[in-house]
């Protein structure tokens, strides 16, 4: 499930360490770290998917890849440093402005790639960067920031922002990975299960998306019904276990 999610839309991290920290009993940085291998072996094969059925082009993406690869590093490095909790507060209004954000003029996330459009660099930069930060420090949500900028700044379709996502994830994952590895912050035996899962969840839904003709509205929906079920879990307003 968390597989799927992630790859489709996003916060399936929200699953997993969940998973690690209330039912396993693990402390918040190992969990983070461990979290990374699933996130890693679902995103490659995520993107292997996106690219064997076309959905995946780098070719105008290289600044993107470059700045949220380096915004990664300089997160992870600060993840081994500091609580994730101390980002929590500022995540949950995060959640709120993205639901906002996906209910306001819901057409301009289904439409198809603009191949001409232009990125205004001097916002771009710092935006890609701030993604990348993100993204290394906790990766929960990670998905539906980095989607948002795909399609509304970028000019992306909902699913050729996915197929990025998946590749770029999976290129700082490596990274991060081994950072979290070194620092001795990674279960591997339970990240090998959840790599298993993850990975399968990965493939078929990619798969899935590159071949379904409504992928666009599907991804659409189930982004929405995600961040309202993380905003409410956020707020105190409703329990939900996949979003302690």
């Amino acid at each position: 499930m968390a597989g799927a999610i992630n790859t489709l839309a996003g916060n399936g991290s929200a699953i997993t360490l969940t998973i690690l920290t209330e039912i396993l009993g693990l402390p918040g940085n190992i969990a983070n770290g461990t979290n990374r291998v699933g996130v890693l072996t679902q995103s490659v094969a995520g993107s292997w998917a996106f690219h064997k059925f076309g959905k995946l082009d780098l070719s105008r993406s290289k600044l993107n890849i470059a700045l949220t690869f380096m915004g990664a590093i300089i997160g992870v490095l600060v993840a081994i440093q500091v609580s994730n909790e101390q980002f929590m507060f500022v995540f949950k209004y995060l959640m709120l402005a993205m639901l906002v954000v996906l209910l306001v003029k819901p057409s301009r996330w289904l439409k198809e790639t603009d191949p001409t459009a232009k990125v205004n660099l001097l916002f771009a930069i710092p935006l890609y960067l701030a993604l990348g930060f993100y993204g290394g420090f906790i990766q929960m949500g990670m998905g539906i920031f980095y989607l948002a900028t795909m399609v509304i700044v970028a000019r992306y379709s909902i699913i050729e922002g996915n197929a990025l996502k998946s590749f770029i994830v999976a290129l700082y994952t490596l990274c991060v990975l081994g950072i979290f590895h070194y620092k001795g912050l990674v279960r591997w035996d339970l990240g090998a299960i959840l790599a298993i899962g993850q990975t399968f969840g990965g493939w078929y839904t990619a798969t899935f998306a590159s071949k379904f003709s409504g992928a666009n509205r599907l991804a659409y929906w189930l982004l929405v019904i995600i961040v309202i079920a993380a905003s409410l879990r956020l707020f105190g307003f409703a329990e939900f276990d996949f979003f302690q």
